[in-house]
């Protein structure tokens, strides 16, 4: 085997490889000889087959094979030889090769760089705490309150209104065909929850009990079924009765009714909830201001072709969001050379951030245990209500899948362990302060971040429903919670 280098180009090399044609072809009739152990032909005992009968037969497939197993034997010979350390699968491109001669093929190689992380205790990040005010309790308890609300049928004659609850049936259809998930019995629907697609619950204002309403609407382009999303559907809907809210008395026999020896013994329960909840979202400022100010500190060089492959990925996802108009408006004003030059530099800042974290991971010998991974799948099929077998089966069956899961929870161990070395300075603010500008992923890259949030499908969910991300109210929603 020859190895003679043509690149030398920062991380970047190329070689080119010859392998004799004497190597090749003592390589094939090697392989040969082993089939000729195996093989029944008419005329010869096993094993006693010519050489020249098992070429005619077989010698292309062994010849393919034999091509690709000397590229890959050499190949890693030629990079071991040379201590490489390959950032990504090197590309091989065969240049030269005919029956009888050499084969000549070229190895390209992207590099990992040397990564010397700095001093850790040299930087400070802020974590932020959230001061839960009253005001977010009491919001938090009508919240409580309003989910436990009772209701009754209105004694007065009169049309639904906005606030109503309709119990109703309803088939939905979409082109004169009923859909799955699209129909319902006894269905209660609160006039003004939101809880429907757009313009759903406004064509029932104003219908009484006992009348037929075909209520048209057009499922949303980003709704979760990629079957409905963007199709125009009707539903046939049946009011069966009106009913109204009678309000709850937020007390101690409220509060006890919910699990709760008082009223106080819920209040501290619910600040503890939305505490618990805002810690995660103050978590992640301090990872993205983190992230920020080690992106500022390193300075190495960093595989192009990884840069490239992570660059195509926002922008297929910045091209999907543009395709449903979800894109900023500041964004719209730019063209296409001026966004690709913004986007590759997050490229840029995300694969060096990724390499360094990985660097500083292995070198502190962070594991992810199984017992993590199991949480995380239970987590992940959390998200598919009737599905949960499905998405056990896939991630024990996808290795792939479980990488996915993996990587982030080895990225927040890695963060975990950087944030022990630096100054971390503790700061109480309002929920308020704590929620201004979430939703960046914080220096350059937050345009990404918030392009690929918008690109992501809603889960499946019944056919007419929506979801809400606000987070405010995600945490008001979870702290609300019954205690078990």
């Amino acid at each position: 085997m020859q190895v003679t280098e043509t690149k030398n180009d920062g991380l970047s090399r190329e070689y080119s490889i010859t392998i004799p044609a004497d190597d090749i072809e003592r390589r094939v009739e090697e392989q040969l000889g082993e089939v000729g152990q195996k093989v029944n032909i008419p005329g010869f005992r096993p094993g006693k087959v010519p050489m020249k009968i098992l070429k005619q037969r077989y010698g292309d497939s062994v010849l393919g094979e034999v091509i690709q197993q000397a590229v890959s034997e050499s190949s890693q010979s030629a990079m071991s030889e040379r201590e490489l350390k390959p950032a990504m699968q090197p590309n091989i491109e065969i240049t030269s090769f005919e029956k009888g001669e050499d084969l000549v093929y070229k190895l390209g190689v992207e590099l990992m760089p040397e990564i010397e992380p700095v001093d850790f205790s040299t930087l400070s990040v802020t974590r932020l705490a959230p001061k839960i005010s009253e005001e977010e309790v009491a919001q938090a308890l009508e919240g409580i309150a309003n989910d436990y609300r009772s209701s009754s049928p209105i004694e007065a004659d009169r049309p639904v209104q906005q606030g109503d609850v309709v119990v109703m049936d309803f088939v939905g259809k979409v082109g004169g065909e009923a859909f799955e998930g699209g129909s319902a019995e006894d269905y209660r629907l609160e006039i003004g929850s939101g809880r429907f697609i757009p313009g759903f619950e406004d064509q029932l204002v104003g219908a009484k009990a006992g009348s037929d309403v075909e209520v048209k609407v057009t499922f949303p382009e980003e709704y979760g079924s990629e079957q409905l999303a963007g199709q125009d559907a009707v539903f046939d809907v049946k009011v069966k009765a009106i009913e109204e809210f009678q309000d709850t008395a937020i007390d101690d026999e409220f509060a006890k009714s919910l699990g709760m020896e008082s009223l106080d013994q819920l209040k501290d329960m619910i600040r503890e909830r939305l505490g618990s909840d805002y810690a995660e979202l103050a978590r992640g400022k301090m990872k993205r201001e983190l992230l920020d100010k080690l992106y500022e500190a390193h300075d190495f060089p960093v595989p192009e072709a990884m840069i490239e492959q992570e660059f195509e990925q926002i922008w297929k996802t910045f091209e999907d969001a543009r395709e449903k108009g979800q894109i900023d408006e500041e964004d719209k004003e730019k063209d296409d050379e001026t966004l690709k030059a913004e986007y590759r530099d997050i490229a840029h800042r995300r694969v060096q951030l990724g390499l360094l974290l990985s660097h500083v991971g292995e070198q502190a010998n962070i594991e992810v245990t199984q017992d993590e991974l199991n949480r995380a799948v239970v987590k992940e099929a959390q998200r598919y209500p009737g599905q949960e077998k499905q998405v056990f089966e896939a991630y024990s069956q996808n290795p792939e899948l479980m990488a996915q899961l993996r990587a982030p929870i080895f990225e927040d161990k890695t963060i975990d362990y950087i944030v022990e070395q630096t100054k971390v300075e503790d700061k109480e603010v309002p929920v308020d302060e704590l929620l201004a500008g979430d939703g960046d992923e914080g220096g350059s890259a937050k345009k990404a971040g918030a392009k690929k949030a918008a690109a992501k499908k809603g889960g499946g969910k019944k056919a007419g429903a929506k979801k809400s991300s606000a987070k405010k109210s995600e945490a008001k929603k979870a702290a609300a919670k019954k205690a078990d």
